[in-house]
């Protein structure tokens, strides 16, 4: 466990650095190694990327809490980085399910992980502001008594579900940061504006935003000006991998070309990779 208590610390002390913490999302060990070879400080899991991977969809309850640990153990075994995952909404309705999965998570070799306000159901996509707060509490309190660090990203999901309501997402983010939240995250802000509000909001408290997404013109250099910590790519890569595999596996297929499939990366280029 000292090498995790390690790896804690570690992650801790990249949110405290003047610079931008950029947070990659590998989806299997593969894809890690891969991240870890070209650089990166550390790494967080996909839902969305395993979701994919296990072909299946994502956001829909498709994937369990141990097929998600599973995937986590692998990529948190294929480098020495520290790992966080996506525990998308803790697994379960209640606090005490939420507290259940950090726990389980830090058995895995995490050392960090984010919960989301998002329910899963498309009726009530997210959940009472209340019950919300209680689950982050909970999940706090596991991480504290853990004797591994573990930093809890609170996730506000109103802009992912067509709620696009500034004002309920800080009085969320800010609730969750005095619940004891280490890191605060609303996916799906797009404007500068609204970036500085909650940044504005739970200072302190370091902020993740998420990018790659075209609606998003914000540089890193610009996101960092704004006072975020932390920017990470969800699904992005995984996308962006299966996007190249689409185009020149359909180019095959319809045309017979081959143009597509001449551009994938040499073999020991991607071979040497994996050395170790």
């Amino acid at each position: 466990m000292s090498i995790y208590r390690e790896r804690g610390q570690r992650l801790q002390s990249l949110h405290q650095q003047p610079e931008l913490l950029i947070l990659p999302n590998p989806w299997d060990a593969g894809s890690a190694k891969m991240l870890a070879a070209l650089g990166f400080h550390a790494l967080a899991t996909t839902s969305a990327g395993l979701a994919f991977s296990l072909g299946r969809r994502d956001a829909e309850g498709a994937v369990s809490r141990d097929e998600a640990l599973a995937n986590a153990r692998a990529i948190v075994e294929a480098t020495p980085l520290p790992v966080v995952a996506d525990l998308e909404n803790g697994y379960g309705d209640s606090p005490e399910d939420c507290a259940t999965t950090v726990r389980l998570a830090v058995q895995v070799g995490l050392v960090g992980g984010s919960i989301e306000d998002a329910t899963g159901r498309s009726e009530h996509p997210i959940y009472p502001f209340e019950l919300a707060v209680q689950r982050i509490r909970a999940c706090v309190a596991a991480a504290r008594e853990l004797d591994i660090p573990f930093t809890l990203t609170a996730r506000a999901e109103n802009f992912l579900h067509g709620r696009a309501d500034l004002d309920d997402t800080i009085r969320r983010l800010v609730a969750y940061a005095e619940a004891g939240a280490d890191v605060l995250y609303a996916p799906g802000l797009t404007s500068r504006e609204q970036i500085e509000a909650v940044v504005e909001a739970v200072a302190p408290k370091p902020v993740n935003v998420l990018v790659g997404s075209p609606s998003l013109m914000l540089s890193l250099d610009e996101l960092a000006q704004l006072g975020v910590k932390r920017v990470s790519l969800g699904s992005n890569l995984a996308r962006a991998a299966y996007g190249a595999f689409l185009q020149a596996a359909t180019g095959l297929v319809e045309r017979g070309d081959l143009s597509g499939a001449r551009q994938a990366l040499p073999f020991d280029a991607i071979n040497d990779l994996f050395k170790g």
